[in-house]
Order: C-alpha cells, then structure tokens, then sequence
C-alpha cells in the first residue's frame, strides 16, 4: 500500500482477515469494524471477502489516513475520523468482528514532517492526529524533570529515563525547547550510557513519548471495553501488538474475560458468565519477517464473543 511515495505493507495480512472472517463462512454478511484503517490494507482485503451484504466500518485519527480511505468508492464501507475508543458509539451487538492493528503504519514513520522516526530530521511532532492535540515539542518545553522520567521509564521501559529527562531540560534551559527529532535523539545518545545491541539508544525514548502523547494505551484499554459491547455472539476480536506494553493489555483483558467470575459475597449464586472465548496467538512467519522486518515483533491475539449478553 502506498502513501504517496512511502510504502506501507501489512502485517499478517491473510491471518488477520481469515481470522476475523473465519467464523462466518463464505461471502459473510454482517458489519465489521477495521478499528485502525491505517493505509487500508486490511480493509481492501476484507472488502474483496465481504458478501454484497456485508459493511465495513473503519475508524482513524490520522488526516493522511482518512484521505486514503476516500480512494475506496466501495458502497459497503464507512470512514470515521475518529480514534478507535469510538467504538463504544457503535450500538451494542451491531458487530460480526472487530480487527485493532495497532502498529504505525510504515508512510508515518518514514515520513520526516510526522516527527515519529530519529532515522530523519524533521519536527518534533508524533500527534497521530495532526489536527489538534499538543505535540511532543510543545509538551517537552514545559514538562518537569519527574514527568518527563516517569513517561519516558513507564512507557519505553528504559532504565536511564532519569538522566535522559536530566538531560532534556538542561538542554531546555541553555538553548530554548527541542525542536526536532535529530537534536532529541542525539541528546538520548549522550545520556545512554550501555546500548543494546542492533538499536539506537533513542528508540526506547521515541516509543514512549509517543504513545504518551497519544494516549495510545489508555485509548486501547477504552477500545477492547467497548469490544465487548459492540460483538455480537460469536463475533470475533482480533488484535495485533508491536510492543510488550500493548501486547500485556491485550492478553490480560482475554485473560480476565475468558473465565466464570464468582462473587465471593454470594458463594451460592450463579457465577459471572465468561464473555470471550481465547481462540489463537499467532507471529509473523519467518518468510513473512525477512520480507518486512517491521513485522518481526508483532504478535496477533484471536478471541471470539460469547453468547451470553
């Protein structure tokens, strides 16, 4: 899939639409969701599955996302400019099966203006949503020493976010607000002082301002809550995770729905019927991984509703 000049390709592509499909049989009637279009590649292929009576509901935050959407003239599918935790505005059971790839899609991080990537020079920016919303620059130019630390440590999982937020605002104080994506990531280089093997010092940074920023966690945990609302019975949820952060969330929350819950107050009544069945957890192919090493991290969960409301 491109995005002007900038390739995209999707990750696990035919195991995510066959696993979403899977329970309905040929030619599948009903609404699906594509909860993070992306550049559309899932959607086309679910589109081309889809029978004449099927719909395909999609939801975006990025601009550059939706004006792909608008080259699909397919009458059966829907764009919503929205992040995908709209999807508690869908009415309850409306759902046949909802896809989450939460990856960032290749045209963004290649793309120097976004500001997601240290590989480029560009603004220091990474707003998934370039419309509104504060940017990391602007967060950066006034945040403390202690919340710097705690995002870049909590969210990037990075053992030197201390003296890498120590580092920020000094920088800050003698030179004015990083502005670009070069001058970070060249002050995380001198404040790391062991780097693992094979990545640069400022990708553990990079990762956690932007899904701080993004409120991506929160927006996940928000989204797979109004899943189970949105499923109809045996409708299926499938969702791909990039990092060990997104991928906790997600097995934990099938986990906990995956089980009768008793009420200890009342040991006689009847238990709380579990709402989801854990079907599959699949990796990208080794094929798959030497074509698009983007995809080696990704890990694809499969849960289907149960019937019970």
């Amino acid at each position: 899939m491109t995005s002007g000049t900038l390739q995209h390709t999707t990750v696990l592509l035919d195991e995510a639409v066959d696993a979403l499909l899977g329970g309905v049989g040929p030619q599948p009637a009903g609404t699906f969701v594509d909860a993070t279009f992306g550049r559309g590649g899932h959607s086309r292929l679910i589109l081309m599955r889809l029978g004449p009576d099927g719909r395909l509901v999609a939801f975006d935050k990025d601009p550059e996302a939706i004006a792909e959407a608008t080259r699909i003239t397919d009458a059966r599918f829907s764009i919503r400019h929205e992040g995908f935790r709209h999807l508690a505005d869908l009415p309850a059971g409306s759902a046949a099966g909802v896809l989450m790839d939460l990856g960032v899609s290749s045209p963004q991080i290649d793309s120097p203006l976004r500001g997601f990537s240290f590989r480029f020079d560009g603004p220091l920016d990474m707003r998934m949503d370039t419309t509104r919303g504060t940017s990391v620059a602007e967060w950066l130019a006034t945040a403390e020493v202690g919340q710097i630390a705690e995002v870049i440590r909590d969210y990037g999982e990075e053992r030197f976010a201390g003296p890498i937020a120590k580092a920020i605002v000094a920088w800050r104080e003698e030179r004015g607000p990083l502005a670009t994506t070069a001058e970070l990531a060249d002050l995380v280089a001198g404040a790391v002082k062991t780097r693992e093997a094979g990545q640069n010092p400022a990708t553990r940074t990079f990762q956690a301002l932007r899904i701080f920023i993004n409120a991506e966690l929160e927006e996940l945990q928000q989204a797979l809550e109004a899943s189970l609302s949105v499923l109809a019975p045996g409708g299926r949820l499938v969702v791909i995770s990039f990092h060990s952060l997104e991928d906790r969330i997600v097995k934990q929350f099938i986990a906990k729905h995956s089980k009768e819950v008793y009420d200890r107050r009342a040991p006689f009544a009847a238990p709380q019927a579990m709402k989801l069945v854990a079907l599959d957890r699949i990796k990208p192919s080794a094929a798959e991984v030497a074509g698009n090493p983007r995809s080696r991290s990704a890990i694809m969960r499969v849960a289907e509703r149960t019937a019970v409301a």
